[in-house]
């Protein structure tokens, strides 16, 4: 938690985008957990996710071309499957014998669900089927064919431990977003108390009913409650439910190196009217974030001495949850054993 980078957990389901963003036909190259990936799509709209290097000679797949079947690599022409199998070697000549399915430039497991495509990075080289997170969570309220209504992302430099640590951090709010709209000032703190219980890799704040004094719930209808989940690899998600409307918030840090992360918020509701205003929701958004994003850069500044960091009971107890449950990840998967969550149920108490 004191370091500059982050020990990267695998054997685990990531977001990696949106997928509005990889068109038919089309694909993209990211870096994610320290690797290349290539994105793509083919021509009957089935996602795909390859290792972005070429076996060749190491030049990356995205410099190419897709025809909707197969990759071909700018440099010699070599062509991929979109399971990463080689196809074809323009230079291979009549007396040449290749086995082209022995060479392959590797792929990973890639799912679209709920409008966003997850790529699954593996321990030891097992399918999802055969690992302890066979598939990504899904959001509630909403089908798998649901996009979010609101979506944005933000780099940010820092590690994944960092970026989740303010996620999960009940107390930095009046300090760091004071926008006239969410918070003015710093001196009008409140003394808050919450439940805690373990949840599935992870832990939830229990449901409980939001204040009827708070007029934005008003559209959700009658008794809004909220459930907030925080889970590994790094979810945060809220959801807000009323007698008529429910709202469906998600959070997701995605490794990108072990000292750089992309940090995604984004949002389903059932409120259609809410479209229209899109605009004005991902600037604020971004606002918000931006200021979550600005505070790490700062804090980067003293990391860099490696100080001992002093965390203290109730208002940083869910950021020693999270490094908990990353070593027992980590620890299980070593002693070749079920994960045991080792969250307990607690009530928690910190101003605000």
């Amino acid at each position: 938690m004191d370091k500059l980078q982050a020990d990267l957990l695998r054997g685990l389901w990531y977001v990696a985008c949106p997928d509005r963003e990889i068109k038919k036909g089309a694909m993209t190259g990211k870096k994610l957990m320290g690797e290349l990936v290539l994105l793509g799509r083919d021509e009957n709209g089935k996602v795909f996710a390859l290792r972005d290097i070429c076996p060749h000679r190491g030049i990356p797949l995205r410099h190419g071309w897709f025809d909707g079947k197969h990759v071909q690599c700018c440099y010699h022409g070599w062509k991929f499957d979109t399971d990463g199998t080689c196809v074809d070697i323009p230079s291979t000549h009549e007396y040449q014998t290749i086995d082209y399915s022995r060479i392959t430039c590797g792929a990973y497991p890639a799912i679209e669900q709920q409008g966003l495509i997850w790529v699954y990075f593996a321990a030891n080289g097992e399918k999802p089927e055969d690992g302890r997170q066979p598939h990504p969570p899904m959001l509630p309220d909403f089908a798998v064919d649901s996009a979010p209504t609101v979506d944005i992302m933000q780099p940010f430099v820092c590690s994944v431990d960092h970026a989740a640590l303010g996620l999960m951090d009940p107390t930095h709010a009046a300090f760091v977003h004071t926008s006239w709209w969410f918070k003015k000032n710093a001196t009008k703190l409140r003394a808050k108390e919450k439940q805690f219980e373990p949840a599935d890799l992870g832990w939830a704040m229990v449901r409980h009913t939001l204040p009827p004094q708070n007029i934005a719930y008003k559209v959700l209808g009658d008794d809004v409650t909220t459930e907030i989940r925080y889970a590994l690899p790094g979810l945060r998600i809220e959801h807000i439910k009323g007698s008529k409307h429910s709202v469906v918030g998600l959070t997701t840090i995605t490794p990108v190196t072990p000292d750089e992360t992309e940090v995604r918020q984004l949002f389903w509701t059932t409120m259609d009217w809410v479209k229209p205003l899109k605009p004005l929701v991902k600037h604020l958004m971004n606002v918000f974030l931006n200021q979550d994003r600005e505070v790490v850069i700062q804090q980067r500044e003293g990391l860099e001495f490696n100080p001992k960091l002093m965390l203290i009971n109730d208002a940083d107890t869910q950021g020693r949850w999270w490094m908990q449950l990353k070593r027992e990840w980590d620890k299980s998967q070593a002693e070749n054993r079920p994960f045991e969550n080792p969250v307990q149920a607690k009530t928690l108490r910190w101003m605000s």
